[in-house]
């Protein structure tokens, strides 16, 4: 992609009413446009991160064994009644009716939807276990949204249920997920500690947060430092293991339970990203959503729930990746994995030369974003540092004089000079490594 034909409004200041570091990025890097108080249009770069980021979840929720499906964000106010919550969820569902009077409501999420698929469609004990999951925009009308993306009224959300004979089965499918949920989040590059949580609203008595570790978190977390290792090599996955281990959240920690030596106990600040509940009947029980059994009798199906805050991580990744110059993207979510810098536009050998380079990268599979514009070196430096593209092709005067071209790569700020060929090979080498 060629940046003068791309739509990227960058701004060169922070804006004034971007409180933490996330929000300010994405908004001076064009990523979102804020629509209304917690609503954000997502522009052709944010897009992309989403899109990444949806990828690598719906992959491993593919290798899980769930299955993909797409909800209704508008659901009827009947089902809910069933369940109970209706009147009980409180003043964050935003609540419509259409033009008979129907009751509705946006959904905030959809346990009682995908229980009414479920009792309709799962009848006999050899229909399960079963997993079904979607990504689909959600909303919650939060009476101070704040943060950006980081806690709006409308996300994109990934939310799995699963449906088991009994809690052994249920336990399987939990334990997938967790698994799951490593690897997802050590694929972006990220540390996610899964602690003890309340279930909330949601209800449920075996629940766990993801916390993404970042010195602007705003839970402050207490785990067994045995985790890091766990949760960062992201591969096979030692589950048993991972269970076992002490996590938690400030408010739910206590220090005379806590059994973990003091200086095996670490701290730190933590972004909820991730959710998982197993809450046995609590939904298929009102909904009487159950199967005939291998002897005839009647089993009321055991349920979990699995979300993922698709959109919110974009905040949390840029919050756990920045420095003052700009965001600091992994590779493997980054909107763009190389920026090629023309230093010289409007020179022949120097226009060519970078147009040579960047049909290369294209037929190397590389996502290039490729600086054509007519501006000066320092402000095409400044702005790829900000928008933060893992690897920077720098092509000027002295690429001419020289024969080589410099790499940079953002993370660690060190910059190389090397042939082109050997640019080339390296990138080659190192990209998607």
């Amino acid at each position: 992609m060629r940046l003068s034909h791309y739509f990227l409004p960058t701004l060169k200041e922070n804006p004034g009413e971007a409180q933490i570091v996330s929000h300010r990025l994405m908004l001076r890097t064009g990523m979102i446009f804020q629509a209304s108080s917690g609503i954000y249009a997502w522009l052709p770069m944010g897009r992309r991160v989403l899109r990444k980021i949806e990828q690598i979840v719906r992959e491993e929720q593919d290798r899980a064994g769930a299955q993909e499906i797409l909800m209704p964000t508008i659901q009827s106010a009947d089902l809910w009644r069933e369940s109970g919550r209706y009147d009980a969820y409180g003043e964050e569902m935003l609540r419509i009716a259409d033009r008979h009077e129907r009751e509705m409501l946006y959904s905030p999420t959809a346990e009682e939807l995908v229980t009414d698929i479920a009792r309709k469609h799962i009848k006999s004990y050899r229909d399960v276990p079963k997993m079904m999951y979607q990504i689909q925009w959600k909303f919650r009308d939060e009476i101070r949204p704040r943060f950006g993306v980081m806690r709006g009224r409308e996300f994109l959300m990934k939310d799995c249920y699963s449906f088991d004979l009994d809690y052994e089965g249920a336990l399987v499918s939990y334990r997938k997920m967790l698994e799951a949920y490593i690897k997802t989040f050590s694929r972006m590059g990220l540390t996610a500690i899964p602690v003890k949580a309340d279930s909330g609203a949601i209800g449920g008595d075996l629940s766990q947060e993801f916390q993404v570790l970042a010195a602007t978190g705003e839970s402050l977390i207490f785990y067994d430092r045995a985790l890091d290792e766990i949760v960062r090599q992201g591969g096979v996955v030692d589950v048993d293991r991972l269970m076992s281990l002490y996590a938690a959240e400030e408010g739910l920690h206590d220090p005379h339970i806590c059994k973990v030596p003091q200086d095996q106990l670490k701290t730190a600040r933590g972004i909820e990203v991730g959710h998982i509940f197993y809450f046995a009947t609590k939904y298929s029980d009102p909904f009487k959503a159950s199967v005939v059994g291998k002897n005839g009798e009647s089993i009321t199906l055991h349920m979990g729930s699995y979300g993922i805050g698709v959109s919110r991580l974009v905040g949390a990744l840029i919050e756990a990746n920045h420095d003052e110059n700009g965001i600091i993207w992994p590779e493997a979510v980054a909107p763009f994995t190389v920026g090629l810098l023309n230093l010289k536009p409007g020179d022949g050998k120097c226009d060519a030369l970078c147009e040579d380079i960047y049909h290369k990268l294209l037929t190397q599979k590389v996502e290039v974003l490729y600086d054509d514009r007519n501006e000066r070196a320092g402000a095409k430096f400044a702005n790829m540092d900000l928008i933060g593209l893992p690897w920077q092709i720098r092509v000027g005067a002295r690429t001419l004089e020289t024969g080589k071209i410099e790499i940079k790569y953002r993370r660690t700020g060190e910059i190389q000079e090397l042939s082109l060929e050997s640019a080339l090979n390296y990138l080659k080498e190192r990209v998607g490594a």
